[in-house]
């Protein structure tokens, strides 16, 4: 998995499948929210997101206070976050 970031928004190309990618995509994050309060986070192909992912976008929205829209390449990916009804609550979109 690659993450880079430009300003608030975030960019995933690859799986997200380990504890690494769970940290990386923490750190990225965490360093934006200290400046912005609004996120757009693209991933691109990955097939699937690991459950710490998702807690952790769960707490940036519910805890944090947020803003976090996601834009999802892959079919599969949307299917799952329309599967888990976590679509409204992450602003996600397929494109």
């Amino acid at each position: 998995m690659d993450i880079s970031a430009s300003a608030n928004r975030v960019t995933i190309k690859g799986n997200i499948k380990s504890i690494q990618d769970y940290q990386k995509i923490k750190d990225v994050i965490d360093e934006i929210i200290k400046t912005n309060k609004h996120i757009v986070l693209n991933i691109e192909d990955s097939i699937s997101v690991t459950s710490s992912v998702i807690g952790y976008f769960n707490k940036l929205v519910l805890k944090d206070n947020i803003d976090l829209q996601i834009n999802v390449g892959d079919e599969q990916l949307m299917e799952l976050f329309q599967d888990l009804n976590l679509v409204s609550l992450f602003k996600i979109k397929k494109v």
